[in-house]
Formats: C-alpha cells, sequence, structure tokens
C-alpha cells in the first residue's frame, strides 16, 4: 500500500504506526501517544485538499454522538498544518473484510447480530438529527480483537465515516462522485460500489435525505450479509440461501421498498426483528370449573420463523421444522416422544414429568 505518510510522523500527541485503511482521498492511521505508549487511537488524514471539508464535516457530526454503536471522536483540527481527526481505534476488521472471506453470506445468526448493532447506532444519530448517507460494509467495523466472527456481539459493532451527515441531497451525490466510490465490475459496465446503498429517493433527487434513506441502505448491507451479493430486482434472501428465516425476508422487504412502504424508524426494524425471531410462547391450558385443564382441539398460533400457521398442541412447525415450546417432553423409560399434555407415554405407558418437574 502507497501512503502520503509514514510512521514515526507525529500528529498531535500521536505518533503515527500503521495505515490500516487507505480511500480516495484521506488514509486511517493506528497511533500511540507520545507520552503513554500503552494508549492507542485511529488518526484520520487526508491526501487531498478536498477532503479537508469533509474531514471537518465528520469532525462536527460525530461529535455530539455517545453511543457504543458509533465510533468515539477524541479530537479533530482540520486547520492544522496536517489536517488530522483523532478517534477510537477499532481492534477489527470492517463488515467488508469479512464479506470478502465469506463470499456466499456469513453465519444467519451473525449476520443478526450485526444488524441489531448497526440499526441500534444508525437510532441513536437519528435521536441525534444525523443521518449518516453512505452506510455501507466498508463503513462499518467490528471490535473482534483477534476473536472469530461467530463470537461477535451487538456492541462490536461500530459505526464510522459519518463525513456525509450535513448537507443536502446535491451536496451528497456530488460527494460520492468525488471520492471516486463508484466501482465498475470488470466484467461489465454495472455501477457498484457506494451507489448501490443509496436510497431511489437520492439517487433520482427527489426528496432530502431522511433517516429512511439509512434503512434502505442496512436493507441492502443485510441483502449482502447473507447472501454475499447485493439485491437484485425482487428477490428475497432465502431466493438465494435456503436457510434465511421468512422473518428476515420480510424484515428485509421492507428495508428494502419504496419509501412510502419503508419502516419509518431504526426502532421500529428493531421491533419488529424482535417480535419476528421470539421464541413462542407455549399454549396456556384452559381451566375448567372442575379445576382441571383442558386444551380445546383446533387452537392456532403462527410460527415466529415462517409465520404459518399451527395447531397450538404442536411442538414444531408443520412447515419449516421449527421448534413451537421451550420444551419438548420425553420419556424417561423409552426415550419416546409423547404428546405435550400426555401424563403417560404413548409407547411404553410409563408415567411422563411434567415440564415443571
Amino acid at each position: 500500500m502507497t501512503t502520503k505518510y509514514q510512521p514515526g510522523v507525529r500528529v498531535s500527541e500521536y505518533v503515527l504506526e500503521e495505515c490500516v485503511g487507505a480511500g480516495t482521498f484521506g488514509e486511517v492511521w493506528r497511533a500511540r501517544h507520545h507520552v503513554w505508549d500503552n494508549e492507542r487511537v485511529a488518526v484520520k488524514l487526508p491526501t487531498e485538499p478536498e477532503y479537508m471539508r469533509y474531514l471537518q464535516r465528520e469532525g462536527v457530526v460525530v461529535h455530539g454522538l455517545r453511543h457504543p454503536n458509533i465510533i468515539r471522536m477524541l479530537g479533530m483540527d482540520p486547520y492544522a498544518d496536517t489536517p488530522y481527526l483523532v478517534m477510537e481505534l477499532v481492534n477489527g476488521p470492517s463488515l467488508r473484510d469479512m464479506l470478502k472471506e465469506h463470499p456466499k453470506g456469513i453465519d444467519v445468526k451473525v449476520a443478526v447480530v450485526i444488524l441489531r448493532g448497526i440499526l441500534s447506532g444508525v437510532a441513536a444519530a437519528h435521536a441525534g438529527s444525523v443521518i449518516h448517507r453512505d452506510l455501507k460494509p466498508g463503513n462499518v467495523m467490528l471490535n473482534l480483537d483477534d476473536r472469530p466472527l461467530a463470537e461477535v456481539a451487538a456492541e462490536d459493532v461500530k459505526i464510522g465515516d459519518f463525513g456525509l451527515g450535513i448537507g443536502n441531497a446535491d451536496t451528497l451525490r456530488s460527494m460520492i462522485m468525488q471520492s471516486a466510490s463508484i466501482e465498475r465490475d470488470q466484467e461489465s459496465t454495472a455501477i457498484a460500489g457506494t451507489l448501490a446503498y443509496m436510497a431511489p429517493e437520492l439517487r433520482d433527487g427527489i426528496q432530502e435525505p431522511s433517516p429512511r434513506a439509512d434503512l434502505y441502505s442496512i436493507g441492502v448491507v443485510l441483502y449482502e450479509m447473507l447472501t454475499g451479493e447485493r439485491p437484485a430486482g425482487a428477490e428475497l434472501p432465502s431466493t438465494l440461501r435456503a436457510d434465511v428465516p421468512t422473518a428476515l425476508d420480510e424484515v428485509f422487504r421492507r428495508m428494502y421498498a419504496h419509501y412510502d412502504h419503508r419502516y419509518e424508524s431504526a426502532e421500529a426494524v428493531l421491533a419488529d426483528l424482535d417480535a419476528r425471531l421470539a421464541p413462542p410462547r407455549p399454549p396456556q391450558p384452559v381451566t375448567t370449573s372442575a379445576g382441571e385443564a383442558s386444551h380445546p382441539a383446533h387452537q392456532y398460533t403462527r410460527c415466529p420463523s415462517c409465520r404459518h400457521e399451527v395447531e397450538s398442541d404442536d411442538q414444531y412447525c408443520t412447515q419449516c421444522g421449527r421448534q413451537m415450546v421451550d420444551r419438548i417432553p420425553r420419556c424417561p423409560s423409552c426415550g419416546g416422544y409423547p404428546g405435550p399434555h400426555d401424563r403417560f407415554c404413548i409407547f411404553c405407558g410409563a408415567a411422563v414429568p411434567s415440564p415443571e418437574e
């Protein structure tokens, strides 16, 4: 990697150690404090004069945001001899790096964890009247600290690069075009890159950026986490990957939708995600006048994964196989599986302990 700056150069209180990222107009360096040797930060530096305004924007925007899922701002001086922005150091790769290692998509449960982290950070930004406007895998960092991706927690997800968080739609499109963030596939002329994550109302200049524009971008990121590809047409993630539950298909569909049909907020996405993925409550028995519990036939509930209607006594969804109760009773004598309300095993006649025992 060819860099403008070199290790050992001092920037404010910090000494540059290693370049950990470089773009068209800037570089990000890991740096140590010149006195406290164990203190490490990330320092963002411009490589072109045009980037200074972007650097200043990012510093102004992030300064007022305090949230575990947003990379914390520590200091800045866009007017110094070497303009700089000092940030919290994230000890891990970007989501883009992880997707390169998993070209067919990452584990579904891991994708949900990362999605929750992104939505929580974006919800905090929106509460502070900040719209990110450039959400994509390269702007999402994972503070894994040498742990495997399977161990990622929601608080390990860190959103960065808020430099487009100020300005109108024209400014946004101009900054993206100037930063050369439009990539072209080597085998075709199809536009990819940052514009692939931009909400259509912004690409077309129909309206000013809004929180719903960020949700559209997150929908594209979700699809890419699940499939390794960006969405095309009306295909749902499960079209390319059979183990993606219907719940995530629906969450993606409502983010990757026309503005009027999109979720209204990141909090709404989180609430719907929780509702769709929450384990079902076991059906409650009805007590008769004699004090005995009865279980009327033909009571139904819906599977939280595929939304298929199943009878309340079913222990598994007949459509997708999802376990519908917290505990599956098993006969201690023969190992058989009696019904959820059977007091004796239908296979060997032995007494079956109740779920409370």
